[in-house]
């Protein structure tokens, strides 16, 4: 029995049109999947009433996130070994990328199942894109640690990094404590290093801004609190 092809199906990251953020192809491939995986099966169905799909009630929609069982990340690809395509969606953005997919799609390729990506936004991605930072030497570091001692000494860190190896730095905030992340950040950082915001971005009021440290503090600090952003620091 040949295997089926685990597609990786990036969704949008605000309201925006979906057709201004995926392409036609992604939105007529999705149509012809029975079978998801997905963090959040009321916002997996959301992505895919977006997406005009006939018969939600029949699209088979596996959870993983947080809560899975390590030991029961095998069991997703059953559909897989039975020969039929999969469709592995995050919550928002592209699989895989700060995202628990990249789990399913290890096991994947240990069992030489065909793993194909597409097209689609990316908050890091737009923010490297639009930061002017060093866009050929850059590192995504996920979540840097709540604990504020911690937390300084991992800033501190990344800018000792973005120096000595010319590496633009990024990372992301839970949204409702990204207020308290940039003042940390102003707090932390030296005045001549470079803080850029990727703020909300493909919606309509999205932003991306770069200024100094030294710049950010004397002005009014930009709205972020409980919207998503990806921050990044250079030099």
């Amino acid at each position: 029995m040949s295997l089926g092809i685990l597609y990786l199906l990036p969704s949008p990251l605000s309201e925006t049109e979906i057709e201004i953020v995926l392409p036609k192809h992604n939105i007529d491939l999705i149509k012809t999947i029975k079978y998801f995986i997905a963090e959040d099966a009321k916002t997996a169905r959301r992505f895919l009433k977006l997406c005009a799909y006939p018969n939600i009630q029949d699209a088979e929609i596996a959870l993983l996130n947080e809560h899975t069982e390590s030991n029961t990340v095998g069991s997703l690809l059953e559909p897989l070994l039975k020969g039929q395509n999969v469709g592995l969606m995050s919550d928002a953005g592209c699989p895989g990328i700060a995202d628990p997919g990249a789990e399913v799609v290890k096991l994947a390729h240990k069992k030489e199942i065909k793993v194909l990506p597409w097209v689609g936004p990316s908050s890091i991605v737009l923010t490297i894109m639009a930061s002017g930072f060093n866009g050929q030497n850059f590192a995504f570091n996920g979540y840097l640690p709540i604990e504020k001692d911690k937390r300084y000494k991992r800033v501190k860190e990344l800018e000792s990094l973005a120096v000595k190896y010319k590496q633009a730095q990024y990372f992301i905030e839970t949204p409702y404590r990204n207020t308290q992340l940039f003042t940390d950040l102003l707090t932390s950082l030296n005045p001549s290093t470079q803080l850029c915001l990727g703020i909300n971005l493909t919606d309509a009021t999205q932003q991306v801004i770069t200024k100094s440290v030294s710049e950010w503090k004397s002005i009014a600090p930009p709205e972020i609190h409980k919207i998503p952003a990806v921050f990044g620091l250079y030099f």
